[in-house]
C-alpha cells in the first residue's frame, strides 16, 4: 500500500488543464479542492456537460483556442492523453520548461488507494471492467477509472476508495512520471498507435511498460507469458515487481495455465480452479483475459467461490462483441470497438459461423495481413463502412467474392442482412477509427443497434 503524500498548500501553484473532457473536467475539480489556481484550455469545442460543471465549480475556461499567455505561465500542465507530443502548445510548454503530466499521474498525488492498473493493446477494457466486477462482487472498496467510467481524479476528489482498478493507455503512461500502480498487468503489444510513436513498435513497447516503472519488491507484474513482444522487451529489463505469468500454452508455477479444458492459477499458496466452458467469456482471447483478472483476485486473496461466480456470471461491456440481435436466424455483433486489426482477429478467432463483416472508417497505417487467413475462411463477404475503402479492397480482394461500400450505419446494416443467410453471423468489426463518419465508436455502435433494431 502506498503512503499518501503530504501535499503543501498549493494556493500559489497555477495549473492549467489542457482539454475539458473526462479526465480534464476531473482534474480540474480536484486540483481547485487542493488550492490551485486553475484555468482549463479546449483547442476545440467543450461538450455541454463539462461546461456546465466548470460553470458550476467557478473554474475560468476558455474553448476553440489556446491562449498562450494564459497557458505558458503554468507552474504545471495536466494534458488530455488525445493530445499528442507534437502540438505546438505542448512543443511550446516543453521548449520553456513547464511540467506536462496526466490527469492520472495528477490524482495519483491525492490517493493512497491500492492501484491495480491495467494496460495491453487488446483487451484492457473488457479485463479492466471484469476485475472491478469481480473486486466489487467480494465485497471491496472499488472505483473503476482511466480510460473509462468518471474521471480517476474526480473520483479521488469526491470518494474514499479504498482500491482503484485503472484501464491505463499507453497515452496516459506517457505522462505518467512519479505514479505507481501496485498491480501491474499488461495483456499483449501490438502494432496500434503507432503514428504516436514514430511508426516503431518499440517506441510503443517502451510506453507499455511504464507501468512498471515506480514499481518495488511488494507489487506485482502479471504479463502474458504467450506474447513475444512482452518477453522481447523483458529480456533487457529489470523489473522490480514480483511477476507472475499466463499462458494457454504451457505449465507455470506461480502463475495461471490450461490443463484440458481447466483455467488454473496457481500463486503462493494460493490455487484457484474453473472449467474455461463456464466462462461468461467465450474465445481465447478472453481466456487470457480472465486469467489476468484471476491472478489480480488472487493476489488479493479473494475466495475462489468469488471468482467462480463473478467469471461465470459477467455480462461484456457495451461496444466489444456485443450480441445485439438475431433476426431470420441472423445473428448481429456490435464490437465497434475494434478499432485496430488485432482487435478484429480477435473477435473473427471468436466467431463459430459463417461472417458478413463491416470493416472499415479512419485507417492508422493498418496491416490487413494478419487478417487474410481468418477471412480467407470465415468470411462470406465485406462491407466497408468509411469514407476512404481502398486499402480494404486491396487488402482482400483475393479473399472475398463480395466487397460492398457504403456511408451510414444504416446501410451497411442493410447490406450486410441481404447478403447473409440464417445461420450467418453479421459482425461490426471495423479495425479503423470511426472520426470519417462518426462521433466515436460508441457513437458507431449506436448507430449500429438502432439500425438493427429496424430492420
Amino acid at each position: 500500500m502506498k503512503k499518501l503524500k503530504s501535499v503543501e498548500s498549493k494556493t500559489q501553484n497555477r495549473l492549467v488543464v489542457l482539454g475539458a473532457g473526462e479526465s480534464g473536467a476531473g482534474a480540474a475539480y480536484l486540483a481547485q479542492q487542493q488550492g490551485y489556481d486553475v484555468f482549463v484550455s479546449d483547442f476545440g469545442a467543450i461538450a455541454d456537460q463539462y461546461k456546465k460543471q466548470l460553470q458550476d465549480w467557478n473554474i475560468r475556461f476558455e474553448e476553440n483556442k489556446h491562449t498562450e499567455a494564459e497557458i505558458l505561465n503554468a507552474t504545471e500542465v495536466v494534458k488530455s492523453p488525445g493530445i499528442p507530443e507534437k502540438a505546438p502548445i505542448i512543443k511550446k510548454l516543453k521548449e520553456t520548461g513547464v511540467p506536462v503530466i496526466s490527469e492520472i499521474e495528477f490524482a495519483g498525488r491525492y490517493t493512497n488507494a491500492n492501484i491495480i492498473g491495467i494496460t495491453g493493446s487488446n483487451g484492457k477494457t473488457t479485463t479492466t471492467s471484469l476485475t472491478y466486477f469481480i473486486l466489487k462482487n467480494a465485497g471491496l472498496n472499488v472505483g473503476l477509472a482511466g480510460n473509462i467510467g468518471k474521471s480517476f481524479a474526480y473520483q479521488v476528489a469526491t470518494e474514499k476508495f479504498d482500491h482503484y482498478v485503472l484501464e491505463l493507455s499507453s497515452f496516459m503512461l506517457d505522462d505518467m512520471f512519479q505514479f505507481r500502480v501496485n498491480i501491474a498487468v499488461l495483456l499483449n503489444i501490438t502494432p496500434d498507435h503507432l503514428d504516436r510513436y514514430d511508426y516503431k513498435l518499440e517506441n510503443y513497447a517502451a510506453s507499455k511498460f511504464r507501468i512498471t516503472q515506480n514499481q518495488t519488491g511488494s507489487d506485482y507484474f502479471i504479463y502474458c507469458e504467450d506474447d513475444p513482444e512482452t518477453l522481447k522487451v523483458m529480456e533487457g529489463k529489470k523489473i522490480e515487481a514480483q511477476q507472475l505469468p499466463f499462458s494457454i500454452k504451457k505449465k507455470l508455477s506461480p502463475g495461471a495455465y490450461l490443463d484440458q479444458d481447466q483455467l488454473i492459477i496457481h500463486i503462493l499458496k494460493e490455487h484457484f480452479q474453473m472449467s474455461i466452458n463456464e466462462l461468461a467469456l467465450q474465445g481465447k482471447h478472453n481466456i487470457y483475459n480472465s486469467m489476468a483478472s484471476g491472478i489480480v483476485a488472487k493476489v488479493l486473496e479473494l475466495r475462489n467461490e468469488t471468482i467462480r461466480e463473478s467469471m461465470g456470471g459477467f455480462k461484456n461491456i457495451e461496444h466489444r462483441l456485443e450480441f445485439v440481435a438475431k433476426i431470420s436466424g441472423i445473428s448481429f455483433i456490435n464490437d465497434s470497438k475494434a478499432t485496430n486489426v488485432n482487435s478484429t482477429w480477435y473477435a473473427l478467432e471468436s466467431m463459430s459461423t459463417e461472417v458478413v463483416l463491416i470493416l472499415g472508417g479512419v485507417d492508422k497505417g493498418n496491416d490487413y495481413s494478419m487478417l487474410k487467413d481468418l477471412v480467407k475462411h470465415k468470411v462470406k463477404a465485406i462491407v466497408c463502412l468509411g469514407k476512404d475503402n481502398r486499402r480494404i479492397h486491396d487488402a482482400f480482394e483475393d479473399d472475398v467474392e463480395v466487397i460492398v461500400n457504403t456511408f451510414s450505419a444504416q446501410e451497411a446494416v442493410q447490406v450486410a442482412y441481404h447478403l447473409a443467410k440464417k445461420g450467418d453471423t453479421v459482425l461490426l468489426s471495423p479495425a479503423c477509427a470511426s472520426f470519417d463518419l462518426f462521433k466515436n465508436y460508441e457513437d458507431r455502435g449506436r448507430q449500429f443497434k438502432q439500425a438493427v433494431k429496424e430492420l
